[in-house]
């Protein structure tokens, strides 16, 4: 008799965990109604870098990294959880931006990238609690950024909109307004590549549909 391997791997598995405090995450993995309840579980994960990693080793290290500390919050005597976790990046010139410690460093920010094209790497893990295995890829995206003036800068962060965000715009916001065009996934700029996913999901028999 064949054995279906994804079967086996899904048959425990009775919810999906956001391991993310982002209303965007949330929206995401919400959209794409999927069978099983999905549960959010924010983590106080450690989010320190080696100096040497590229950017792909920090949103695939600290994605998983987010998934695996929330994966050890959950009761492993119970159902199988499958924990989602995701780390997104700005890179302009080999430089990993990250969120704006304040608005003064959010400015600055915008003022580098303004007129330029940058990357936006997203990292995805996925990591069943029951048995800890995980699965990590990226995806990543090139945004072309429009000539801002010094003064529209000021105004967008007085907006309040940067400062929970990689590379200090939210491009699902009034930071569209910024952006000429992007060359790749809409999603992984907003923070959660959704065509990724989808595929690192159907690896667990679970599918969009």
């Amino acid at each position: 008799m064949e054995h279906n391997y994804n079967q086996t791997r899904n048959e425990a598995i009775s919810q999906l965990v956001l391991a993310s405090s982002s209303p965007r995450r949330k929206e995401l993995v919400a959209s794409l109604d999927l069978s099983l309840p999905v549960y959010i579980l924010s983590t106080d994960t450690d989010e320190s870098t080696e100096p040497g990693w590229t950017p792909e080793q920090v949103v695939e290290r600290l994605s998983l990294r987010k998934a695996l500390a929330a994966s050890a919050m959950l009761e492993r005597h119970k159902d199988s959880s499958l924990v989602i976790g995701s780390d997104t990046v700005v890179v302009l010139d080999g430089d990993v931006l990250g969120k704006p410690a304040d608005d003064r460093d959010a400015v600055a920010m915008l003022k580098r990238m303004q007129g330029r094209e940058h990357e936006v790497y997203t990292g995805v893990a996925c990591v069943l609690s029951a048995s800890g295995e995980a699965t990590v890829a990226h995806r990543v995206t090139k945004v072309h950024m429009k000539q801002l003036d010094d003064d529209k800068i000021v105004r967008y962060v007085a907006t309040g909109e940067p400062r929970d965000k990689a590379g200090s715009y939210g491009i699902q916001g009034l930071g569209a307004t910024l952006v000429d065009r992007i060359d790749g996934c809409y999603f992984n700029v907003v923070g959660l590549p959704l065509s990724l996913l989808s595929d690192m999901l159907a690896e667990y028999n679970i599918h969009v549909f």
